[in-house]
C-alpha cells in the first residue's frame, strides 16, 4: 500500500510543462501529489468522506480569503497580480502531508518527515517562482496543514476534531 501512495504521489510530473523550472515543477506536483496519495489512503481506511469534507472546507476557505483579500496589500502577488492570499499549492501540499503523517504513516516517522518536508518545499517553491510572499505562502501551508491533521469524526462514534502531528 505505501509503494501505491509514494507512487500517487509522483504521478504528474509528466503532465507538467517542461519550461517550468524544477522547483517549481516539484511543487505543482506536490500540489496534486500529497494530496492524492492521502485520497488513496483515506479510502483504504475506510475514512475518505472525512477527508473529503476536511478538503472540501480547506480548499473553500482559501478561495474565499483569496476573494476576500484580493485588490488588498496583503492579496497582492509578487507579480502585482491579485489573489495571492493564501497560497493555495502550500495548502494543498500541506493538507497532503499532515493527513499522510498523522493518518497513514503514523507508524514510519520518517516517511511522515518527508511528506511535512515536500510540503515545506511546495511553499518555498511558491516563493521562489514569485507567485507568493513568504506570508502568503507560510498561511496557506497552515491553514492545509491544519485541516489535514483533523478529523471530523466522520463515520465514528460522533464528531470531533483532534489533530495528531506525528513525525
Amino acid at each position: 500500500m505505501r509503494g501505491v501512495i509514494l507512487s500517487a504521489a509522483l504521478i504528474g510530473m509528466a503532465a507538467l510543462p517542461a519550461r517550468a523550472e524544477p522547483l517549481e515543477r516539484f511543487g505543482t506536483t506536490m500540489k496534486y501529489g500529497l494530496p492524492l496519495a492521502a485520497a488513496i489512503c483515506a479510502a483504504d481506511q475506510d475514512r475518505l468522506e472525512d477527508f473529503a469534507l476536511r478538503g472540501v472546507v480547506q480548499a473553500g476557505l482559501v478561495l474565499g480569503l483569496k476573494a476576500l483579500f484580493d485588490g488588498t496589500p496583503l492579496g497582492r502577488r509578487p507579480t502585482g497580480e491579485g489573489q495571492g492570499f493564501p497560497s493555495g499549492h502550500a495548502a494543498m501540499a500541506g493538507f497532503g502531508a499532515a493527513d499522510l503523517a498523522g493518518k497513514c504513516w503514523d507508524d514510519e516517522p520518517g516517511l511522515g518527515a518527508a511528506a511535512y518536508g515536500a510540503a515545506g518545499l511546495t511553499a518555498f517553491s511558491r516563493v521562489e517562482a514569485g507567485e507568493h510572499t513568504p506570508r502568503q505562502a507560510w498561511t496557506g501551508a497552515l491553514i492545509g496543514v491544519t485541516f489535514g491533521a483533523a478529523s471530523f469524526g466522520i463515520g465514528s462514534e460522533g464528531a470531533s476534531i483532534s489533530f495528531r502531528l506525528r513525525f
